[in-house]
C-alpha cells in the first residue's frame, strides 16, 4: 500500500504542474483550441488518471490487508476461545466475555479516533470554501475545439463603441478604456504605446477575445463576436504577452516535419546551440527571460495564425536581437500577409509602423 501511495504521490506532483499551466497559461490555451485539447488529453488528464489509478490500487491493497488482519484476529479469538481451555482451567463464559466485549468496543472506538482528523479537515476546508465565496461554474466558458483557422483572408477587424472597465481602489473611483472605435485591416503593422496604466494590455486582451467589452462590440468583416463564436474568434491570433507562459511542449501544433521547422526558427532566433526539439518536445526552458521570449516566437510562428500580438515582446532582449526582432522580424510578418500589433515603447522603431495608436489613461489621444 505505500508504495502505491508513493506513486501516487509522484504523479499528484506532476498533476500539481499541470494545474499550475492552466493558471499561468490561461491566455495561451484560450487562444489555441488544439493546444489545449492536447494539453487535457495527453498531459492533464493522464495525470489525473494515474493519480487516481494509484490511489485506489493502494486503497484496495489496504482493503484486503486490512480485511485479512481481522480474519487473523477473529480466528486467534477463536483458538483462545476453543483452544486454550483444554490446555489452561478458565472459566469458558468468562473468557467469551472479556473477548466479545473488547471485540465490539475496540472496532468503534479506533474507526471513530481515524476518522476524527480527516472529517476535521474536510469540515474546514467546506468553510473555508463557502467563506471565500468560490463560484467557477459560474465563471466556466464553453470548451469546444474549433478547427484551426486554414486561411488569412478577412477584410476588416472593428471595435464598435467598446468600453471596459476595472474598479479603482476607491468606491467611486474606476478605470475605463474606451469609448474605443477602430478598425484594421490585414497586412498591417500596428503599434500601441503610451505610459503605465494607459490600457495598453487591456486593450490586447480586447482585441484577441480574452476580454468581454462592458458594452460595444467587435465585428470581424462585420460579424459580432458573441458567446457562439467567440472560440472560433481567438483562433486568429497568435500572442506573446508580458506575463506569457512557456509549454515544454509544442502542443497543438498541425504542421508537417514540426521538428525541422522548429530547428530552423532556433537557429534564426539563435537558440540553436542551447535548445533542441525532438518529437514536439523542448530540450529546456530554464534559460534567461529575453531567451524563453524567443522560444515562445518560435510558438508563435509555428502556430501561422492570421493575426499576431507582442506584449512588450523587445524589453528582455539585447540591443542586437531588439533591432533583429523591429527591423527583420516584424516586417517578414508583414510581407507574409499577416496583421501585427505590437506594443511598445521603444519609440526609436515607431518610425517602422504603418500605424500608431497612443493611449492616456483608457482613452485613444491620437491614431495615425
Amino acid at each position: 500500500m505505500r508504495k502505491f501511495f508513493d506513486l501516487a504521490r509522484e504523479e499528484q506532483d506532476i498533476l500539481f504542474k499541470h494545474f499550475r499551466s492552466i493558471t499561468d497559461g490561461i491566455k495561451e490555451l484560450k487562444l489555441h483550441s488544439l493546444r489545449r485539447q492536447e494539453f487535457f488529453t495527453e498531459q492533464l488528464q493522464v495525470s489525473a488518471d494515474a493519480s487516481r489509478d494509484y490511489n485506489v490500487t493502494a486503497l484496495n491493497t489496504g482493503a484486503v490487508a486490512i480485511g485479512v488482519g481481522q480474519l487473523l484476529f477473529f480466528m486467534l479469538m477463536g483458538l483462545l476461545l476453543f483452544a486454550l481451555p483444554k490446555f489452561v482451567p478458565v472459566s469458558t463464559p468468562v473468557l467469551s466475555a472479556y473477548i466479545l466485549t473488547s471485540t465490539y468496543l475496540m472496532s468503534p472506538f479506533q474507526n471513530i479516533l481515524q476518522r476524527l482528523p480527516a472529517i476535521f479537515r474536510a469540515n474546514t476546508s467546506v468553510e473555508k470554501i463557502e467563506r471565500m465565496g468560490l463560484a467557477l461554474a459560474s465563471q466556466a466558458e464553453t470548451s469546444l475545439t474549433v478547427k484551426p483557422i486554414q486561411t488569412a483572408e478577412w477584410a476588416t477587424l472593428e471595435l464598435n463603441r467598446v468600453v471596459h472597465s476595472y474598479p479603482g481602489e476607491k468606491e467611486d473611483s474606476n478605470f475605463s478604456l474606451g469609448e474605443l472605435n477602430l478598425k484594421f485591416h490585414p497586412g498591417q503593422l500596428v503599434f500601441i504605446i503610451g505610459g503605465n496604466g494607459s490600457g495598453k494590455s487591456t486593450l490586447a486582451k480586447l482585441i484577441t477575445g480574452l476580454y468581454i467589452p462592458e458594452s460595444g462590440k467587435i465585428l470581424l468583416d462585420g460579424q459580432p463576436i458573441t458567446e457562439e463564436n467567440r472560440e472560433w474568434y481567438r483562433q486568429h491570433f497568435s500572442a506573446i504577452f508580458s506575463d506569457f507562459y512557456l509549454f515544454e511542449r509544442l502542443l497543438g501544433m498541425t504542421n508537417h516535419d514540426l521538428d525541422k521547422q522548429a530547428a530552423e526558427y532556433l537557429r534564426e532566433f539563435h537558440l540553436d546551440n542551447k535548445v533542441e526539439v525532438k518529437d514536439g518536445v523542448l530540450s529546456t526552458t530554464a534559460l534567461s527571460q529575453g531567451q524563453r521570449k524567443r522560444l515562445a516566437l518560435l510558438t508563435a510562428y509555428l502556430e501561422d495564425r492570421p493575426i499576431y500580438l507582442f506584449d512588450e515582446w523587445a524589453s528582455d532582449q539585447d540591443p542586437f536581437f531588439r533591432d533583429i526582432f523591429y527591423k527583420q522580424l516584424l516586417p517578414e510578418l508583414k510581407r507574409r500577409g499577416k496583421t501585427v500589433f505590437v506594443i511598445s515603447h521603444d519609440d526609436r522603431y515607431f518610425d517602422l509602423a504603418d500605424r500608431a495608436i497612443k493611449l492616456d489613461y483608457g482613452k485613444v489621444e491620437y491614431d495615425r
